[in-house]
């Protein structure tokens, strides 16, 4: 089976990383992980003021810093996994990769707000869940 792994390094990244070692018939097996990590984009008016190469490395920098802890847990349990950094409103990129990879599932991590707060707040995993052809499994 293909997983996406869509991850930001919160507690919620956490609990869903929990969540799947705990849970072998994940773990084991077949299934291939791709771990994707989306950092928002600088303001284009703040990022007119730095190089592209320094803008490059900072997104570089802040996505691998995500992956780190990520890469010892899945070397820790032996999944087959690629990484994937990318940039932009992570709602949307996680939803486009879903469906332009062909990926057979998405597991995500998700606050676990009611109703109200993901009206006023919104959620990226909602976000996700409406705009994703594949399957979507919240780990609260």
């Amino acid at each position: 089976m293909k997983i996406l792994l869509p991850v930001d390094g919160s507690t919620y990244t956490k609990r869903m990383l929990a969540w799947l070692a705990t849970h072998d018939e994940w773990t084991a097996g077949d299934h291939h992980f791709t771990v994707l990590t989306v950092v928002p984009l600088i303001p284009p008016h703040a990022a007119a003021m730095f190089p592209a190469d320094q803008l490059k490395s900072y997104y570089e920098d802040t996505a691998e810093a995500v992956f780190k802890p990520i890469r010892k847990f899945t070397a820790k349990h032996d999944m087959a996994t690629s990484y994937v950094g990318k940039t932009g409103t992570p709602a949307e990129v996680i939803a486009k990769m879903a469906d332009k990879g062909k990926f057979d599932l998405v597991i995500m991590g998700s606050h676990g707000h009611g109703n109200f707060m993901n009206l006023v707040m919104g959620s990226v995993a909602n976000q996700v869940l409406a705009r994703c052809k594949a399957p979507v499994m919240l780990v609260r």
